[in-house]
């Protein structure tokens, strides 16, 4: 059987590994309304969350249109969130093994 300690430390890095995804996704966001206000479209920074998803869907359309592929940043927001989630429900199973 495992220790306690170890089980609850193991959620802590957990825990700050999805921490740490979520900031970088953060960090993406707001890199993705900078990149769409230089092709002309603005985002107000207390709505950033808000429209997140609408700013992937014009920062996908518009780098498809000048180089042909995805952005790096579409990328950059959507693989750590995905990560985030996923480490915040192992965290939340591996609490509940304690």
């Amino acid at each position: 059987m495992i220790e306690a300690g170890l089980l609850m430390t193991l959620v802590a890095v957990l825990l700050f590994l999805a921490a740490a995804c979520g900031l970088w996704s953060g960090v993406s966001a707001v890199l993705i309304a900078h990149a769409l206000a230089r092709h002309g479209v603005r985002t107000p920074f207390p709505f950033l969350g808000l429209f997140i998803f609408r700013n992937l869907r014009r920062y996908s359309a518009i780098t498809r249109g000048t180089t042909g592929r995805m952005g790096p940043l579409f990328y950059s927001y959507v693989v750590p969130i995905n990560a985030a989630l996923v480490l915040t429900v192992a965290a939340l199973l591996v609490s509940r093994l304690v």
